[in-house]
């Protein structure tokens, strides 16, 4: 996972530039970040402030004049830099800064390639575009354990309920004939199931630290040989 060699590509108008430096920080989890391009026209006023983080985090400008009013050319100009890297055979990982669907082809076509593609944007990104990459990372959940908001959950209920059954679901399908199922082999799974999954999207820094959550319905033990495994609390298991 973290000897990937990595292309940055960062939709400016779709992104925070205060939260640039903990996406940075994020992505270098997965591997080495080779090149770091931002996209924008950075003379007009809603990217005034981005020159000083740009510079301090050397991320390459890549400016784009509006060609029509209203009209936002910098996608485009990021999916043909994107497609460029692609065919130099550089990079085995491409990461798509964006909360916008319009690059959900772009990410599925990067796929289709067999590079990595992880997508970090806002938690109301559509759904299309989360589906679309191998990982999504919600920006709301950088520098720290995820910040509750309206729309991104509801209420704390509903979220216990959502996490509770997707784990219960992974260990559904993990468990071996004791009923045991183990940790790694489940956050690979919800991964691939549901790309934004991320503990911190439940108020939690790690998977393990659901367990504590349900303490009278899981019971784990810790394997030399597979690390962290659990296993339903049932009549037959008490």
């Amino acid at each position: 996972m973290g000897n990937r060699k990595i292309a940055v590509l960062i939709d400016s108008d779709n992104t925070p530039y205060a939260k640039l430096e903990a996406i940075l920080n994020e992505l270098s989890r997965f591997g080495q970040i080779i090149v770091k391009r931002a996209y924008g026209d950075f003379s007009t006023d809603h990217l005034k402030n981005w020159k000083q983080p740009l510079n301090e985090l050397a991320i390459q400008a890549k400016q784009q004049f509006a060609f029509t009013t209203g009209k936002n050319s910098t996608d485009s100009i990021m999916i043909i830099d994107a497609m460029d890297l692609l065919y130099s055979n550089r990079f085995d990982a491409f990461a798509l800064i964006s909360s916008d669907s319009d690059f959900t082809c772009l990410a599925t076509r990067l796929r289709e390639s067999e590079v990595y593609v992880i997508g970090v944007g806002k938690a109301m990104t559509p759904t299309s575009f989360k589906n679309a990459c191998d990982d999504f990372v919600a920006i709301e959940n950088l520098n720290g354990v995820g910040e509750q908001t309206q729309d991104q959950h509801t209420s704390d209920q509903e979220q216990s309920r959502e996490l509770w059954r997707l784990m219960h679901q992974a260990w559904q399908n993990y468990r071996d004939e004791s009923g045991w199922a183990r940790l790694g082999e489940v956050g690979t799974y919800l991964k691939r199931a549901k790309p934004d999954f991320d503990p911190r999207s439940y108020g939690l820094k790690k998977l393990s630290d659901f367990f504590g959550l349900y303490p009278s319905r899981y019971v784990t033990r810790q394997s030399k040989r597979y690390g962290l495994e659990f296993q339903l609390v049932t009549k037959s298991s008490k």
